[in-house]
């Protein structure tokens, strides 16, 4: 269903339903990593109160997992400031992509549905809108069902995390990397894009060899959205 522009923005409990249903089954995955999340937590010395509080409360999770790393009896609290932040700096950038439609919106609204901005629900509320339709819904209920996913999972890891020690050996890790590049291929296709996403791919991996570890999300989506504005189509 097409939307006139201004109505792109609306959010209602039918659209945020359809959302939160929509994202279940990536939102499974990450409940498994969810899981080995909380496994790791344990193990670390964390107590649960604490862990899942975080998982609820930050959200966050390569951050979360980088957080567990400095996790000592004393926290270097400026590095693991600065770590945190280069991992979740591409959200400076989802948060001016999702502008025009949340502009219209309250700022009790606006930012409680940024809380629960995700990698999965922000690229899909994005392929929503430039198709003019409504991905309000999309962006708010399936970023729900990721949150909510997450902290049951990181739960289920404090008590039964054992049975996940390393999703990575099952290829869990690859889950998200690959629903991503799914979006890419059902987004539009003509050379322009084509070049946009070569030169992102190419920062990315020239900040991945040489450049602090983490920066090449920061790099890649700089470099990709530089070029896009230097290409941008004539309207």
């Amino acid at each position: 269903m097409m939307y006139h522009e201004s109505e792109l923005s609306q959010l209602s409990h039918s659209l945020v339903w359809a959302g939160f249903r929509q994202l279940i089954p990536v939102s499974l995955f990450v409940a498994i990593f969810g899981a080995a999340f909380g496994l790791a937590a344990s193990q670390k010395g964390m107590d649960q109160m604490s862990a899942t509080m975080m998982s609820v409360l930050v959200f966050a999770g390569y951050a979360q997992f980088a957080a567990l790393e400095l996790w000592t009896s004393h926290v270097p609290v400026v590095t693991l400031i600065a770590t945190v932040f280069a991992i979740n700096a591409r959200h400076l950038l989802m948060g001016a992509t999702l502008y025009p439609w949340l502009r219209s919106l309250t700022p009790a609204k606006r930012y409680g549905i940024m809380m629960v901005v995700s990698d999965a629900n922000w690229a899909m509320s994005i392929q929503a809108f430039s198709r003019g339709r409504a991905g309000m819904g999309l962006l708010f209920g399936g970023g729900l069902a990721l949150w909510l996913f997450w902290g049951v999972g990181t739960i289920a890891g404090l008590y039964f995390g054992s049975a996940i020690q390393d999703p990575k050996s099952f290829g869990l890790d690859m889950v998200m990397g690959c629903f991503l590049l799914s979006m890419v291929f059902e987004g539009e296709r003509n050379l322009r894009m084509f070049i946009i996403w070569a030169v992102a791919a190419g920062a990315s991996l020239i900040a991945f060899k040489w450049l602090p570890e983490n920066s090449h999300v920061i790099a890649g989506a700089l470099a990709g959205g530089i070029t896009g504005i230097i290409m941008r189509e004539k309207k």
